[in-house]
């Protein structure tokens, strides 16, 4: 059995009643009661156990938003000042939060737990305005419980620069406040500790040094330096506290709790439970179709075996467009067994031994199919929502297709590779390059990736430019589906890498051992025996979707999204952001 935060009440609903504000949506704390939450440890725990939320857990269309993923997720015009989509404003969680911050000190508790949560209320005051920065550029940054009816609530906003003081002043006061690491066996295990913090810190300060804040001077701002020291320090120090690589890709989600999950959000059946393997699983294993399937773009980006693209011709398993299409899952990264599902594949889903994923149309499961194959005579229902692929990444595959949505494992919000590619990224920028290559070895040695002759995992980089693809790349294949590769494409300012792009799946036939289409009848009984191998089949691309919007539309203008326009007419102080026909410039220039 899971253990779940003791602290947590779930009767202390009080804290979440709540009310229109006029200009910041501000909690109504009306039944709030001071005096009995800072006086008793477990309401107080409570009260900040209810903030804890915003750390988010699993969603398995995240990368729909970049090539990982079919599904057009930005269509045009999709961000308006009108509409909400892209809107961080989140001064609901900011007014419990200094609500706390407040009133802790005010109490009996004993000082180490009145620092403990102050240590965690100034992080999670540091992290939501981070998250407001990155998509707005600057916000007001409050940092007192204004009241909707005494205090004047027409605030402007911060500066962007004033934003990123305040946030890492914060994150400098609440990490001596936390313990340096809460260890796996703890009762205090998901709670926020010294090393979350120290980590956290350096991504933020990898962000002020992106070419997002600093357009101008993308690579060689004097921010750059700041971000290198931190990023150094949190890889050094969190590797000294016993943060490391765990050494089965596969396993770092499901097995919780190793050493090299920085932090993570407990989830435990029956109480909480997240959205993944019904979301992942192919329909005919789950409780409905697939919500996020691989595109054959990203399938494409998986480098081979020896590290080096398959298109390579130095590398050891060349091969042309049409000899990889025809044998794309062939001496690949490691990391593509782990990731990814395709046609004829072993899955051991739901517990089947031997169990072969078919998606050809005609012989897969009607959930599971994916083609326009006229022999079977039948339509696919799912060429708007399928490619041939499903993700296999953490996957319960063990959970049998009733049990799909029982799916409990920690949410993986930040793990020691992170660590070590953002120090790598800061190191390639500020000049050292050989400790940035040292960081991609080890994430590829641990990988699997053969070493080669070299030693260098397939890098061939050397320059400081050819350095910064490798680790964008290798971003791109080790946090897989885990919702970073917008952010990073729009950190580095390279959502032009994303617009305008189309996708596509890839269909499945099989063929005769003379390379004739095969009966249908014929392959459905093999088949159903696991019989058909992968080599089985030949392979076709076709565009998804099939229908409506096909193409992605990523503007210039979404390197920063728009206040909402309903905020700005509440409160005439805010100003709109200069990229959406404002007067604010929410870069650092």
């Amino acid at each position: 059995m899971k253990q779940i935060r003791s602290s947590v009440l779930a009767g202390l609903t009080l804290l979440m009643v709540s009310c229109q504000d006029d200009v910041l949506n501000i909690e109504d704390l009306g039944h709030y009661q001071a005096d009995e939450v800072w006086n008793d440890p477990n309401l107080a725990n409570a009260y900040m156990a209810n903030i804890y939320p915003m750390f988010g857990n699993w969603v398995a269309d995240l990368d729909e938003r970049s090539q990982q993923l079919v599904g057009i997720h930005f269509y045009p015009n999709r961000i308006t000042i009108s509409n909400g989509e892209y809107k961080s404003w989140d001064y609901n969680r900011i007014r419990l939060i200094n609500q706390a911050i407040q009133d802790v000190n005010q109490g009996s508790l004993d000082q180490e737990i009145k620092d403990n949560i102050l240590g965690q209320a100034l992080f999670m005051r540091a992290y939501a305005y981070f998250n407001m920065v990155m998509y707005h550029g600057g916000v007001p940054y409050l940092t007192e419980p204004l009241d909707r009816y005494e205090d004047d609530l027409y605030v402007s906003r911060n500066t962007t620069a004033e934003c990123f003081d305040r946030i890492i002043q914060d994150l400098n006061e609440a990490i001596p406040k936390l313990p340096e690491r809460i260890e796996a066996s703890s009762d205090e295990y998901g709670k926020i500790d010294g090393s979350f913090a120290l980590a956290f810190k350096a991504k933020v300060l990898l962000y002020k040094a992106s070419p997002q804040f600093n357009p101008g001077n993308p690579w060689d701002n004097a921010y750059w330096d700041e971000a290198y020291q931190a990023n150094k320090q949190a890889y050094e120090e969190l590797g000294a506290r016993g943060f490391a690589l765990y050494p089965d890709y596969s396993r770092i989600a499901l097995d919780e709790r190793n050493q090299e999950i920085v932090f993570s959000v407990i989830n435990t059946y029956p109480d909480k439970v997240a959205a993944w393997d019904h979301g992942v699983r192919p329909g005919s294993e789950s409780r409905g179709p697939a919500s996020a399937c691989p595109s054959w773009e990203f399938v494409k980006e998986f480098p081979m075996k020896d590290g080096r693209p398959y298109d390579d011709p130095a590398g050891a398993y060349y091969k042309t467009d049409e000899e990889f299409l025809q044998s794309y899952w062939e001496n690949r990264d490691p990391r593509f067994d782990q990731s990814i599902v395709w046609n004829a594949k072993v899955y051991e889903v739901s517990g089947k031994t031997g169990n072969r994923q078919y998606t050809a149309l005609g012989v897969a499961h009607e959930l599971d199919d994916f083609g326009v194959n006229p022999a079977a005579e039948t339509n696919s229902t799912n060429l708007n929502r399928y490619s041939g692929f499903f993700i296999q990444k953490n996957s319960m595959l063990n959970l049998k297709q009733a049990e799909v949505q029982q799916y409990d494992v920690d949410y993986v919000l930040m793990r020691f590779a992170e660590v070590m590619l953002n120090y790598a990224e800061t190191a390639n920028e500020t000049g050292k390059t050989a400790e940035a290559l040292e960081i991609l070895k080890q994430i590829r040695e641990r990988a699997g990736i053969e070493p080669g002759a070299d030693g260098n995992y397939g890098i061939t980089a050397s320059t400081r430019e050819e350095v910064r693809e490798a680790i964008l790349a290798e971003r791109n294949i080790e946090f897989c589906f885990e919702g970073h590769r917008f952010w990073d494409l729009r950190r580095l300012r390279m959502l032009d890498r994303l617009d305008g792009q189309v996708k596509h799946g890839v269909e499945a036939i099989a063929i005769t051992s003379s390379g004739t289409d095969m009966p249908l009848n014929e392959a459905n009984s093999l088949a159903d025996e696991n019989q058909l191998l992968e080599s089985d089949f030949r392979y076709t691309l076709l565009q998804v979707p099939r229908s409506g919007v096909q193409k992605t539309s990523l503007p210039e203008s979404y390197y920063f999204f728009p206040i909402q326009e309903s905020v700005i007419s509440r409160n005439p102080n805010i100003e709109q952001n200069a990229n959406w026909g404002g007067t604010f410039d929410p870069t650092l220039e």
